[in-house]
């Protein structure tokens, strides 16, 4: 096992992976720039180092700096969170040469999956469905065209780096395809330094439906079922679930031996998620995610399996802690990701918590790095806590997410629980009756 880890993340991710260090006895490194000096996770970290200005390029994606953090700290291991560099295959390579273990997956398997083509290539290869699409770039708006016809409108274009929505614009029609397909070049140039695209077909009604994976890297790997996140604004997650109201025993079994399977096959390491558009009984790849999700607690409630302290565990080369028969699906659980944003425009509300009063009680969980008098920050991730419920039902859950909203009081800044009050009284959601267009719609016409 390691002796020390440093965290090369903030917020409440970073606190989640101090508390897991914690639990198994190891020492940990904060690192944080100055506008996070008072944050949290470095208040209850072990050891802390500034690595710089507020600017995420001067501290938390300096990756120079981190070195010299972990040699000055002498941490063993880097843990990277989700975000920042934790899927940045250079890193990790970077890491191993100076003797430092990256807990998470190969660089290998970062960088395959972080090119959409190659990862679409790769889960063809593995047996995994995916969404029908072009073979490969479309260099010119010419082949574009050309693909588009072939497949049938509406298509989707999509950035073949990065993510987050980014990159990413619709054609319904030949008429619409030229513009999309230089919108979706230039944001992608401009946001990952790559204009390369390439062509989906786009399903109208699909649930996005992710399968969280785990393996050992010696061809051990296991799924732990799927979370529902479907309820999404500009491509970015709001509201998850597990499971999903929405996938049977069977579709569950099918798609989740699939996908275990495949991990199995090119031995990945650590935690992942594969995530797929599902439409009229079908799964469809979409992209592999070679990191701890944001929405990873629900898993966690549905389980009781602390999937950070595995990545940990893993990492330090112990193996699976557990096999698949081991996991047993109990109750529902619900994420609620609480921005500090206006709840209507989504504009960023940072500034100084003046009152902080999470709720409690059985099944309530709340990941956060806030607290009263805590100033948040404007320059990173508006995202200040998640709210997590867990019920024997999903009826229970969602009356146990209506209370515990009720007693969620944050002052000072703007958050988006008042959306949240909105959502889990409305007869969709609470049928469970909606796609990944259903909030966009509901906020359109709001």
């Amino acid at each position: 096992m390691f002796d020390k880890v440093l965290i090369a993340n903030r917020g409440e991710i970073a606190l989640r992976i101090q508390r897991a260090c914690k639990e198994l006895g190891i020492a940990t490194v904060a690192v944080h720039s100055t506008a996070d000096a008072d944050a949290m996770h470095v208040r209850l970290a072990d050891e802390s180092v500034c690595i710089g200005p507020p600017t995420s390029s001067d501290s938390y994606l300096n990756i120079p700096r981190l070195l010299a953090a972990c040699e000055i700290t002498g941490a063993d291991a880097v843990h990277p969170g989700y975000g920042f560099l934790s899927e940045n295959a250079r890193f990790a390579e970077i890491l191993e040469e100076h003797n430092i273990t990256f807990i998470g997956p190969t660089s290998e398997h970062i960088r395959i999956m972080g090119d959409k083509i190659q990862a679409k290539e790769t889960a063809k290869r593995l047996g995994i469905p995916v969404v029908p699409g072009s073979d490969g770039a479309v260099k010119s708006e010419t082949e574009a065209m050309k693909v588009a016809k072939g497949m049938g409108f509406p298509v989707l274009i999509k950035a073949t780096a990065g993510g987050g929505g980014r990159g990413m614009k619709v054609a319904t029609s030949a008429d619409d395809l030229p513009m999309a397909f230089a919108t979706a070049r230039s944001e992608a140039k401009a946001a990952f330094g790559n204009d390369s695209v390439y062509i989906e077909k786009y399903l109208t009604k699909p649930r996005h439906i992710e399968i969280q994976v785990f393996g050992d890297g010696l061809g051990n790997a296991v799924h732990l079922g799927e979370r529902d996140c479907s309820l999404q604004r500009r491509h970015q997650k709001v509201f998850e679930e597990a499971p999903s109201p929405a996938i049977n025993a069977e579709s569950r079994k099918r798609i989740g031996q699939t996908v275990a399977q495949a991990m199995q096959m090119i031995k990945y390491r650590g935690a992942g998620t594969v995530e797929f558009l599902y439409e009229d009984g079908e799964f469809y790849f979409i992209e592999m995610n070679t990191r701890i999700q944001v929405e990873h607690p629900v898993t966690e409630a549905i389980t009781g399996i602390d999937l950070v302290l595995e990545q940990i565990r893993v990492a330090s080369g112990a193996g699976l802690s557990f096999k698949q028969d081991d996991i047993i699906l109990s109750g529902h659980a619900i994420e609620c990701r609480i921005n500090a944003e206006n709840p209507r425009t989504f504009r960023p509300s940072p500034g100084q918590i003046t009152y902080w009063h999470p709720p409690g009680g059985l099944g309530i969980r709340v990941d956060s790095g806030a607290y009263q008098g805590y100033r948040i920050p404007p320059y990173y991730d508006s995202l200040i806590g998640k709210l997590i419920v867990h019920g024997k039902t999903r009826n229970e859950c969602m009356m146990r997410l209506k209370r515990a909203l009720s007693e969620f009081v944050i002052d000072g800044v703007e958050t988006t629980i008042p959306l949240f009050h909105e959502l889990v009284r409305h007869p969709d959601v609470v049928n469970g009756m909606y796609d990944i267009h259903w909030l966009e719609k509901y906020l359109g016409k709001s």
